[in-house]
């Protein structure tokens, strides 16, 4: 079965979801700027904790290099809140339990894990560039290394 992939040129599915503080936020938040949109499937997990954490590592340089970054999974706002806390990130976590926006970034599908499919969230990463198109679209990534291999596609 084919899944819906979001490619270079696209337009950014608009979103509005609770940051870990319950605010609303909205991907027209970011107009004018470029913005990293990076999906996992749930937080305090210990692949979810490495990527988490190997963005919150390179925050700096992604903000000099003018993007702004958000994570979102399916996790209620309270284990967002509980996750951002513990790992002390400095970048928003975004709620999307009905996987609404997951689904219209390609994010949520099927999946093969030790043999057996099954539909779920995919690691993914998209950036939309100041425009609100998509520059890059990555799925399927791996956690670890993932945010060096997007530095390197970046030129960051």
């Amino acid at each position: 079965m084919d899944e819906f992939r979001l490619v270079e040129g696209d337009r950014a599915p608009e979103f509005s979801l609770q940051n870990q503080d319950g605010k609303k936020v909205k991907l027209g938040d970011y107009a004018g700027r470029g913005l990293i949109v990076f999906f996992f499937p749930a937080a305090s997990s210990p692949g979810c904790t490495k990527e988490a954490s190997d963005f919150n590592d390179n925050i700096a340089d992604l903000r000099a290099a003018g993007y702004e970054l958000v994570g979102i999974s399916p996790d209620p706002v309270d284990k967002l809140k509980r996750f951002w806390l513990n790992q002390e990130l400095d970048f928003e976590l975004l709620s999307d339990t009905d996987l609404a926006i997951h689904k219209a970034f390609g994010s949520y599908g099927e999946k093969n894990l030790y043999g057996r499919m099954y539909r779920g969230v995919m690691r993914s990463t998209i950036v939309v560039g100041a425009s609100g198109k998509v520059d890059l679209a990555l799925y399927n990534v791996k956690a670890t290394g993932h945010v060096q291999m997007l530095r390197r596609k970046l030129s960051i």
